[in-house]
């Protein structure tokens, strides 16, 4: 029951997003562009801020980086495969890499194994955000009109906030610059309104397509490789670094979380497939109510 009442809140703003897209109409690429230019720059700089870096950062990196290239990589061979254009390739990538370990992961690691537990789960979600800003906007706007090649790709990415969020966070942090409670105050109400903000435009993008129209073929590779690979990746690359067997079984349970919501915000933003991304960070959610119980059975 502890872990539905996880997934109520998430679900309930989903809803909220839903029915004010259908019965008042909404812009969600300015909504999701306000939360990526001006709300996550904030929480990431607040994040960095306030959680000191140490050696399970390293560790933990290590893991990220390593189930984010491998699950690229049988993207690259899946696209390949079938045939995909670079569009939807990176689209599928978006759908299906990045994991949802922020509202959703952090409270089920907390549920799970307590409070340390927990603050790996903080450490991840740190890690996390930074690979989402980084990688992730790539291949958003590598799949974009605007993408290009490789050098201006990077250059779109060297233009957005979140990284120098994160870079003057961990140097406040480094150099014991101290913020005061007043500014403190006003970095937590626009910090914590980003997560919510994007689980709404979800809501509202998924109120605007229609189902009938996706891929379906493509959202299964998407949700196969979300729930059911990257956690055997995750347990894979677990048994070789020198962890404690709870951030092992963290990192387990971490990977086998949905799709992260702020892909959709990246979609929408550089219109790279944002029905499809919208629609795989959807259903990976609503399936990883019997994903995920799978996993706890197994590690547990």
């Amino acid at each position: 029951m502890a872990f539905f009442n996880v997934l109520i809140p998430v679900f309930a703003i989903f809803i909220l997003g839903y029915i004010g897209e259908k019965k008042i109409g909404f812009d969600p690429k300015s909504i999701s562009a306000m939360s990526l230019y001006i709300m996550t720059p904030v929480l990431v700089f607040k994040t960095f801020y306030t959680n000191v870096l140490d050696s399970d950062y390293l560790y933990i990196t290590i893991f990220a980086l390593g189930l984010c290239a491998a699950l690229i990589l049988l993207v690259y061979f899946i696209s390949y495969i079938r045939g995909y254009s670079t569009r939807e390739k990176c689209g599928l990538i978006l759908g299906s890499v990045f994991m949802n370990n922020g509202n959703y992961g952090t409270p089920v690691a907390l549920l799970l194994f307590g409070a340390a537990g927990f603050d790996y789960a903080v450490i991840l979600m740190v890690i996390q955000t930074i690979v989402m800003a980084t990688v992730g906007i790539y291949f958003a706007a590598r799949g974009s009109d605007i993408g290009g090649g490789f050098k201006d790709t990077i250059g779109v990415v060297m233009r957005m906030p979140i990284i120098y969020g994160a870079v003057a966070g961990w140097l406040f942090q480094v150099t014991g610059i101290t913020i005061g409670s007043s500014f403190m105050t006003t970095l937590d109400l626009v910090g914590n309104a980003a997560i919510p903000t994007i689980m709404l435009v979800l809501g509202m993008q998924l109120a605007k397509i229609s189902l009938k129209n996706v891929e379906k073929e493509k959202v299964f590779y998407a949700v196969t490789l979300k729930l059911a690979i990257a956690p055997i990746i995750a347990w894979g690359i677990g048994y070789f670094l020198p962890v404690d067997m709870l951030l092992k079984q963290l990192m387990v349970v971490m990977a086998g979380m949905p799709a992260a919501a702020n892909t959709t915000m990246y979609a929408i933003q550089f219109n790279t497939e944002p029905e499809f991304v919208s629609v795989c960070t959807f259903v990976s959610t609503i399936l990883s109510l019997v994903s995920l119980p799978v996993i706890f059975a197994f590690i547990l």
